[in-house]
């Protein structure tokens, strides 16, 4: 089958490339073009903004959480529909989880889809160096197709001609245009990355950036680009997603949605619709009381942003609290987890009184980043299943979970090189909390234990109400 796609790669992190990402979708939906966003790697927010420019879902793909069938599977359902598919890539397009490796990064990505690559250099302080640097990226493995360069903060067209004139000479790679250094197309950045999509709240940013590609970028020569891909041989559906009907169903999730929690990956949320789920979304920030839902999921984000706020939210606090209690089901990862500690203690030091159904505070600390791939693997039976479980997934955080009594863990992680990394899974009741962002897709089997799980907490809410 044949689906126009392109890689949109940096020659390293911070060249740029979600702001060219953003433009060039920007500008492809104006064009009146369905777009299909990706993003590499486990990144939540470079997603939420690919989501709202261009109105469909942004998925994540993953050479080291997924694998290549999977990754084709969740590339050919997304895409089927879309007449042009943009894929980000993450850091530099070689780098990934192995120094010796092409596993886990961009590169493995664009050799998994066949797709070729449209190179961010940064320009803003070279000239003929430009060609030596596109020439390395492009021959350095030659099963990865690099079609195309695109400048980034250049001060103009002069600038950018030579440049073009460099790049051109050297090699026969597209160059296809550059974007000049402006603080009205950027997205701004803070500790955990970009300012997300659900605050940025409108879209002035994306039509000044749809503006700034129209200007200076061939956006013609990137669609040939994408539609040069070619043919994309089919491979099996792995088994435990073949079938299934996405289309969600009568067991009630309530999903924290708002700029406190909004870090989900797009095919968790599928996985569970496809177990019969219908996902209702709630604000733990805004919202005084829960809906009525058989489960929570308290997904990622910047609860340490809003502290005062959800603190001050004593009745959504005490509505948690009180569905724990009453045997509810909740699942939460990162910034739903330290939702459910006694406290948050922000940059400042001061102290944000959360839900407590953890004996815990999550203390934030600039100094000390956790980042990394996790495999998760389940020391106890569980929400997510029976000890024994494996399932893949991510850290990123600045917090530090500092125990206040007893804590029990459900799962032992360990990192991509396979070196333990300790215990994660807080466990109380029925509720889950881990650090770690698991994608589902990695063991699909875990969205059906949370799903099952849900509906059993209903019937037994049912047979309370009847009297059985």
């Amino acid at each position: 089958m044949t689906f126009p796609r392109l890689i949109i790669a940096g020659t390293q992190s911070g060249v740029g490339k979600t702001t060219v990402t953003l433009a060039i979708l920007a500008a492809l939906r104006q064009r009146g073009r369905r777009v299909q966003p990706f993003k590499v790697g486990p990144d939540f927010i470079d997603s939420g903004h690919h989501t709202a420019v261009t109105g469909r879902p942004s998925r994540n793909l993953d050479g080291w959480m997924l694998g290549e069938s999977v990754n084709r599977e969740i590339f050919v359902r997304a895409a089927a529909e879309a007449d042009i598919s943009i894929i980000e890539g993450m850091m530099g397009l070689f780098d990934g989880s192995s120094p010796v490796s092409d596993t886990g990064s961009t590169a493995e990505l664009a050799k998994q889809l066949a797709a070729p690559v449209l190179l961010v250099i940064d320009g803003s302080a070279m000239a003929r160096s430009a060609a030596a640097m596109a020439s390395g990226y492009a021959k350095f493995d030659p099963d990865v197709h690099v079609a195309g360069v695109l400048f980034n903060r250049v001060a103009g067209e002069g600038h950018y001609r030579l440049l073009k004139e460099a790049v051109e000479a050297e090699t026969d790679l597209a160059v296809v245009g550059y974007l000049k250094p402006d603080p009205a197309v950027t997205v701004p950045d803070r500790h955990l990355g970009l300012v997300t999509a659900i605050e940025e709240g409108s879209t002035e940013l994306y039509d000044r950036l749809a503006k700034a590609a129209a200007e200076t970028i061939d956006v013609d020569r990137v669609e040939a680009l994408a539609h040069g891909a070619g043919h994309l041989a089919s491979l099996p559906s792995p088994p435990h997603l073949r079938g299934r009907g996405w289309v969600g169903g009568s067991v009630r999730i309530g999903v924290a949605y708002d700029p406190a929690f909004g870090f989900y990956y797009q095919d968790n949320l599928d996985l569970l619709k496809a177990e019969g789920a219908e996902i209702v979304n709630f604000s733990p920030l805004r919202d005084r009381a829960l809906p009525d839902v058989a489960m929570l999921y308290l997904g990622g984000g910047y609860p340490e942003l809003h502290g005062p706020a959800l603190s001050e939210n004593v009745g959504m606090r005490q509505a948690i609290r009180a569905f724990a209690e009453r045997g509810g089901v909740i699942y939460a990862e990162c910034g739903g987890m330290m939702y459910l500690t006694q406290a948050i203690r922000d940059f400042e030091g001061r102290a944000h009184d959360m839900v407590g159904l953890f004996p815990a505070e999550a203390v934030m600390k600039k100094a000390d980043l956790t980042l990394g791939y996790r495999t998760v693997e389940l020391s106890r039976d569980c929400l997510l299943g029976a000890a024994g479980m494996m399932a893949r997934g991510h850290e990123f955080h600045y917090s530090t979970l500092i125990p206040r009594g007893s804590l029990q863990y459900a799962c032992a992680i360990s990192d991509a090189r396979g070196s333990s990394r300790g215990q994660d899974g807080l466990v109380t009741g029925r509720v889950l909390a881990l650090y770690t962002h698991v994608h589902f897709a990695s063991r699909p089997q875990l969205a059906a234990a949370l799903v099952d799980a849900a509906s059993r907490a209903t019937s037994r809410v049912s047979a309370s109400q009847t009297g059985v």
